[in-house]
Parts: C-alpha cells; structure tokens; sequence
C-alpha cells in the first residue's frame, strides 16, 4: 500500500472511530429505553412480541432501500441488537424496581 493509501486509510478509520463514539452514545439512550419498557411488563412471556418485532423489520428494510443501503446489512444489525436487548430484558426481568 502506498503512502499516501496508508494515510487515506488512517483518516477513515479514524472517522469511523468518531462514528463508533457516536453510536455507543446512541446505544446507551436506546438501553435506557428499553429498561422503561422492561418496568412495564408484567410476565416475563412479553419480552418478545413478534409482530413488533417483524413490524420493525419490515420498517428498517423500507428505510433501508429509501436510503440506498443495502437492507441485508440493516436488517442484521437490526436482528443481532433486537435479540441483544431480548436477551438484556431476560437477565434483568428478576431486578426490577
């Protein structure tokens, strides 16, 4: 790789750094979130809705393809954080307030 390709790399990276930053940002208020709806459920069998989830599904690839993204990477990113935070909601039904 040529220099001036080693320091066009590093400038990148160093963007998607920034952007990594932003998105841990973004992480933390969507967990806050989904602990105030975790305080609303009642019974444990309402952690995982699928009509709400495949809703969001659908949503994300309609945004996706509006968007000029490729909806197979959305919708990955989606599927793996949606089943994080089902699996957040199960470790934490037991401690709530």
């Amino acid at each position: 790789m040529s220099p001036l390709k080693k320091e066009k790399l590093r400038k990148l990276r160093k963007e998607l750094d920034k952007l990594d930053d932003y998105l841990i940002k973004i992480i933390k208020k969507r967990t806050s979130l989904v602990e105030k709806v975790l305080a609303l459920k009642e019974r444990k069998n309402q952690i995982v809705d699928q009509k709400r989830i495949d809703l969001i599904l659908r949503n994300i690839k309609k945004k996706s393809i509006k968007n000029n993204i490729d909806p197979k990477i959305t919708n990955k990113i989606w599927k793996n954080m949606i089943h994080a935070y089902i699996d957040f909601e199960k470790r934490n039904f037991n401690k709530k307030k």
